[in-house]
């Protein structure tokens, strides 16, 4: 915010940074010229360029919008005159055919009226013949209610006549009812008393079923006991083989243990013995490692020891003199090519504006064809002097397309011009591909002959090394102290006499005689399981003779009780059955009596009602004629059906509705759409008016582009400072190098179709012009610091830029006494051109020469600062 110039312009302008002088050389072409677009603030017009382009976009999407909306307004417009007739016409039609509707509804009201009178008629006549229909029912259900009447009092009077007969069996009934109780008493009782029995009986069942089963139990268990002893028997038989094989055990772990005693103190010299011929091996190998190093170096000096190498030198020398010839040519080529670019450069940009200006032409002149168009120069509408002004205009054309033509024969013959040097180019490069490969041939030929003193030297060296250590590897004189340990360790493990093989059968035995050990434990077990099997034999045996006895004991007294109780009480299941089915035989006469005695009570009740019932119906009679007579009446004087006449009507009065709806509808959309006609007509006048300003604005924004771009004002800008620029940096750089170095800013190069912008720099010497990547270290530390020397002046020369500091961190290391007088006055002479040159540098030289210093001085307590001047 405050220099005005951001990180990177200012490390590759103001500063220079330690052991990056050379940033701005490193950097691309593109990045280089972005930086003098820095430098010179032209952002600032990339961004007036962007304005315009945005600005030129709006108008141009405005003028689209306005122009389709002024054609499709043109368009609708031109109907205008065909919907105001239309309108008009449909006008009279929707009147008339109002009249006709009025009439046609006054006679629809008339036939309703009518139509309404019939309804109340029939009213009438429904509610009447409802009324007779009701009357029909009622005397049907009074009919019937009298034929039910009759057949219930038939029925009553036959259950009274035989009262005597029902009286006689329902006496029988009682009788066989009480018999029936008495038999139920006994029932009960007996069914008391078998329950008891059965229940005593599956007591004594199950008790001589848990017998059986306990000694069915106990017979099994005995089994098993004898079979188990026998079983213990066989096993104690093994006694004297499991003694003899534990005895064998027991003298095996003792060897057992000697042995793993000895292993223990084996082990750790064993190990020691182990890496020490690890070791061993190890010096071995590096000795013979060192042999065969020494072997290729050998080879290696050998071969530099060529004599053809001189020979190559001279060879190489003679090829690098012919390619620089052939560069200067190059470079001479180049020139030429970049003469012939700028001049089709220049072509182009006015064979653009050439075209550019025939479009705007033929853009007013179709203005001009247009009726009632505008004066282009004056504004004014056209009137005596519209044919000098298209004349003028068609003359100014003809000339413009004379100088188009003659542009592009001048193009034509410049870019054969261009390709045949293009030709020649890369004939030139293909055949300069090799002079770096051959650079640095010689190089590396030039080190190989002033190194073959030294490797005669190494030879003897290393042919003395050799033999001595083929003589140690030989005899095993090497690592004297590991040989002599490992020779006594060898002596110790034969003393101690330890075989692992003898280790591992008596471990063998050891474990197949553990068997022993599990069968003597197992013999134990079985001695006291035998022990105990034989004490709870007699028990299992006395327990089974106590409960064979209870099984053979007789049944209980309890039981025999019951039986003679079921014998006295003599009650006969069968007997029962039979007194129960000859009640329900005589069930019926329970029921007859019972309904003999309802009879007796409702018949009086029957026989009034039935009265009352032949009374009513003979009421009803009389009054069904009467409505019969009155609705016969009604009928002869009803109005006629007039429904179908109405509807008739009403679908008519529908049809002239819907038509009148429909075209009052046409009336309004008609109406509407000639009012919006007329709002379009000064809508469109307002938008021609509107596109005129449009595309005079679009031009001027065109203009603004176009001067504002990378081919505008900016080209120009840049193409101002690089002379400044290569003019002040080679000034500084014959100062620095004795006039010995010059620079060139290359800003086009050929492309394969078309010129590329770039900005290359090209460095020549008194041998004529190479890669910068060819100088020496002070050369280049020369040409950067001149660049950079340079664009720092700019930088502070260039008004508006507040930064007027130039800031050298080391770098003078690679210059010899001369250089750095150089470089000293080179910063005096610029220096009137910067508020503050700031040099930092450990060389005393530089220091003594500036009055000025701050010198940093590093003590125990810490750095401190000093000023000085």
């Amino acid at each position: 915010q405050h220099l005005k110039v951001d990180y990177d312009t200012f490390i590759h302008s103001a500063y220079l940074r330690q052991g990056r002088a050379d940033e701005f050389m490193l950097k691309r072409p593109g990045e280089r010229k972005q930086i003098l677009a820095d430098l010179l603030k032209l952002s600032q017009y990339d961004r007036l360029v962007e304005k315009a382009r945005e600005r030129g976009r709006d108008y141009q999407a405005e003028m689209k919008v306005l122009t389709a909306s002024l054609l499709q307004a043109e368009e609708q417009l031109a109907e205008r005159s065909a919907i105001a007739t239309h309108y008009q016409t449909l006008q009279q039609q929707t009147t008339h055919d109002q009249q006709q509707q009025q009439t046609l509804q006054q006679q629809r009201d008339q036939l309703q009226q009518q139509q309404q009178q019939r309804q109340q008629q029939q009213q009438s006549l429904q509610t009447a013949r409802q009324r007779l229909e009701h009357l029909h029912q009622s005397q049907q259900q009074r009919h019937s209610e009298l034929q039910h009447l009759k057949q219930q009092c038939q029925t009553l009077q036959a259950e009274l006549a035989a009262a005597s007969e029902i009286e006689t069996g329902y006496a029988q009934l009682q009788q066989l009812q009480r018999s029936e109780e008495d038999c139920a008493q006994k029932f009960r009782q007996y069914q008391q008393i078998k329950t008891q029995y059965v229940a005593l009986q599956a007591q004594e069942q199950q008790r001589r079923t848990t017998l059986q089963t306990s000694i069915g139990r106990l017979e099994l268990k005995l089994s098993s006991i004898e079979e188990t002893i026998a079983e213990l028997h066989h096993v104690l038989s093994q006694q004297a083989t499991v003694t003899a094989s534990i005895n064998q055990l027991q003298t095996a772990r003792r060897q057992l243990q000697t042995l793993d005693q000895r292993q223990m103190e084996v082990t750790p010299l064993q190990q020691r013995h182990q890496q020490i011929h690890t070791r061993l091996k190890q010096a071995s190998a590096r000795l013979e490692a060192r042999l065969e190093a020494i072997s290729q170096t050998q080879a290696t000096l050998t071969i530099q020891q060529r004599p053809e190498l001189s020979q190559n030198l001279t060879e190489v020398q003679h090829q690098l003199s012919y390619l620089e010839q052939r560069r200067a040519y190059q470079v001479q080529v180049r020139q030429k090519g970049q003469e012939r670019r700028d001049f089709m450069a220049q072509l182009q940009t006015e064979q653009r504006q050439t075209e550019q200006q025939l479009i705007q032409l033929d853009q007013r002149l179709a203005l001009l064809a247009q009726p009632e168009a505008p004066c282009p120069l004056c504004e004014r509408p056209l009137a005596d002097h519209g044919p000098q002004v298209v004349a003028q205009l068609q003359q100014e054309r003809e000339i413009l397309q004379q100088r188009l033509w003659v542009i592009r024969e001048q193009l034509t013959t410049s870019q054969r011009e261009i390709q045949v040097l293009r030709r020649e180019y890369r004939q030139l490069e293909t055949e300069l591909e090799h002079y770096g490969v051959i650079l640095q041939e010689q190089g590396a030929l030039q080190a190989h002959l002033s190194s073959s003193a030294e490797a005669q030297t190494q030879l003897e060296a290393l042919e003395q090394e050799r033999q001595h250590l083929e003589q140690c590897l030989d005899s095993g004189n090497y690592a004297t102290e590991l040989q002599q340990e490992y020779q006594q360790l060898e002596q110790q493990l034969t003393t101690l006499g330890y075989d692992e093989r003898d280790h591992a059968l008596v471990r063998n035995q050891v474990e197949k005689l553990r068997w022993a050990e599990f069968k003597q434990a197992e013999l134990s077990q079985a001695k006291q399981r035998l022990e105990r099997l034989s004490a709870e034999k007699p028990e299992v045996e006395k327990t089974l003779g106590e409960l064979r006895s209870q099984l053979n004991r007789p049944s209980s007294p309890d039981l025999l009780h019951l039986e003679k109780t079921l014998a006295d009480l003599d009650y006969c299941p069968d007997q029962h059955q039979q007194l129960r089915s000859q009640l329900h035989t005589m069930q019926p006469w329970q029921l007859r009596y019972q309904a003999l005695q309802q009879a007796r009570t409702t018949l009086p009740d029957l026989e009034q009602r039935q009265h009352e019932l032949t009374t009513a119906q003979t009421e009803q009679q009389q009054q069904y004629d009467r409505l019969q007579q009155q609705i016969a009446e009604t009928e002869a004087t009803v109005l006629p059906d007039v429904t179908d006449e109405i509807q008739q009507l009403e679908v008519t009065i529908g049809q002239h509705q819907t038509q009148r709806e429909q075209q009052l509808s046409q009336l309004g959309r008609l109406e509407q759409q000639l009012q919006q006609l007329d709002d379009l007509q000064q809508q469109t006048d307002q938008q021609r008016q509107q596109l005129h300003s449009y595309q005079h604005q679009l031009r001027v924004h065109q203009e603004l582009q176009q001067a504002f771009g990378k081919n505008g004002i900016q080209a120009l800008m840049i193409e101002n400072l690089l002379p400044q620029l290569e003019a002040e940096t080679n000034q500084l750089l014959g100062r620095l190098s004795a006039h010995q170095l010059h620079v060139q800013f290359v800003t086009q190069r050929s492309g394969r179709k078309k010129l590329i912008d770039t900005l290359d720099i090209l460095i020549a010497d008194t041998q004529g012009t190479r890669p910068y990547e060819t100088y020496s270290g002070g050369e280049a530390f020369r040409v950067n610091f001149a660049i950079r020397l340079a664009l720092a002046r700019l930088l502070a020369q260039w008004s508006g830029l507040a930064l007027q500091m130039l800031i050298i961190d080391e770098g003078f290391g690679t210059q010899d006494q001369a250089g750095c007088d150089r470089l000293i006055a080179a910063i005096n002479a610029i220096a009137p051109d910067f508020a503050c040159i700031l040099t930092v540098t450990h060389m005393p030289h530089f220091r003594e020469a500036f009055q000025t210093r701050i010198d940093v001085i590093k003590t125990e307590n810490g750095s401190e600062i000093r000023l000085s001047g």
